[in-house]
């Protein structure tokens, strides 16, 4: 495939493993320490507040569209101005700070405000910070780089969920109101997440390119066709996607008939570290063979194993398949499909468009995302209250199935 984006490049892409890669890597490992944190004991936090399946995926599913949403007008205003790093570093401090408002709530209200806030800081960086990522190293090393970054990402949300349930072990013998535990775990997210707003300012270098002057929707008219094609294929994959606190609620679930309530919550949350170590095991692996093999064929099989991590759930709540073992290797498949994603949706985007277009082409791709994620997590948590999690997983497993097969013959 011919690259359209070799011009403008930063002057650091001398080196793949230069100082903004690893400057980006260490940003995300200390944000998602943070939010992940939050997340994994989110469920089990939401349960002893009397709060539903359904709650989980609407406040799940509106965040993420929020964030995807903004995606498009940040990456679009990364382009227009020619400087990302100022709207990464906002963003960064932005879900830094917001998952501690989990600490004060009493309801739902609360829970949203933060995952709002939180994801508004997520959507509006993550154009920028891809794109100065695919501007910081060559075309020929762009799956390494990400799956670096995607790496450094993951060891975050690997070291989030153990000291929230490290936190939960030492705290719940002690607390006389069960929710008092998690409400101590959310003010640690400030720590590491106001860290990676430090880390990416301090770090990370923006070479000094001209604004674009192409307005709003006609850089989104200038997209090439077949970035455009692509985006089928990862939309309709998108609209099975559930948020993987799903995951966490639907293991806590089947877990607190044998090991009761608190006991299945801090099982959940390390099946969810389980999760999170092979997503990060896999995500420089996965993209340095894309440079070797090519993407498209690599992606579609993640998201193959995407639609089977889903049936296996349908399965689990089908059979009562509650073993340790069973779901620990449905957080193994889960965490590996998300590392092709990640790894290889973002690099597969800088080889499809020009580097003057990047930002509003992430934020497009996000967008994409976005409205798939809102759509498959109030499906899943919807079906999974009105009529079954089997239903609920169903329509998931069969959705990422068909985003699979039209990524293979799409070109």
């Amino acid at each position: 495939m011919t690259d359209l984006s070799e011009t403008s490049r930063s002057p650091s892409a001398a080196g793949w493993l230069n100082r903004n890669v690893v400057g980006m890597g260490l940003t995300s490992l200390l944000s998602d320490a943070g939010h992940e944190l939050a997340t994994a004991l989110l469920p089990g936090f939401m349960h002893i507040l009397g709060l539903s399946a359904a709650a989980l995926g609407a406040i799940e599913g509106i965040s993420d569209a929020v964030s995807s949403f903004v995606k498009l007008a940040g990456g679009w205003l990364s382009d227009r101005t020619g400087r990302r790093k100022p709207i990464a570093v906002g963003g960064y401090f932005l879900t830094g700070a917001a998952m501690s408002l989990f600490a004060f709530a009493e309801g739902w209200g609360l829970i949203m405000a933060g995952r709002l806030v939180g994801w508004f800081g997520r959507g509006i960086r993550g154009p920028a910070r891809d794109s100065l990522l695919a501007e910081s190293v060559s075309p020929e090393t762009r799956g390494r780089a990400f799956g670096f970054h995607r790496a450094g990402d993951t060891i975050g949300a690997i070291i989030g969920p153990l000291i929230g349930v490290g936190l939960l072990a030492l705290l719940s013998p002690h607390a006389a109101d069960p929710a008092r535990p998690f409400r101590v775990a959310f003010f640690w997210t400030l720590l590491p997440g106001l860290g990676s707003a430090v880390t990416f300012a301090l770090m990370v270098r923006e070479a000094r390119r001209p604004p674009s002057q192409v307005k709003f929707w006609a850089s989104i008219r200038s997209l090439p066709a077949p970035f455009m094609r692509f985006l089928v294929g990862v939309g309709t994959f998108g609209l099975g996607d559930f948020s993987h606190t799903l995951m966490i609620l639907a293991a806590a679930q089947l877990l607190t008939p044998p090991h009761g309530a608190s006991a299945a919550t801090e099982i959940a949350a390390l099946l969810f570290a389980l999760h999170n170590v092979f997503y990060a095991g896999a995500s420089y692996p996965v993209g340095a063979l894309s440079d070797r093999w090519g993407r498209r064929g690599l992606l579609a099989s993640g998201y193959l194993l995407g639609a089977l991590t889903a049936a296996g759930f349908l399965a689990a709540f089908l059979w009562h398949l509650a073993s340790f073992a069973y779901l620990a290797l449905l957080f193994i498949l889960g965490g590996t499909y998300v590392a092709f994603q990640d790894a290889l949706e973002g690099a597969m985007t800088s080889d499809l468009v020009p580097v003057n277009l990047l930002g509003t082409a992430y934020g497009l791709r996000g967008t994409v995302n976005g409205v798939g994620d809102l759509i498959s997590s109030l499906a899943v948590g919807l079906l999974w209250t009105a009529v079954s999690p089997v239903a609920a997983f169903l329509y998931a497993a069969v959705t990422m199935l068909v985003g699979s097969a039209i990524l293979w013959r799409v070109r």
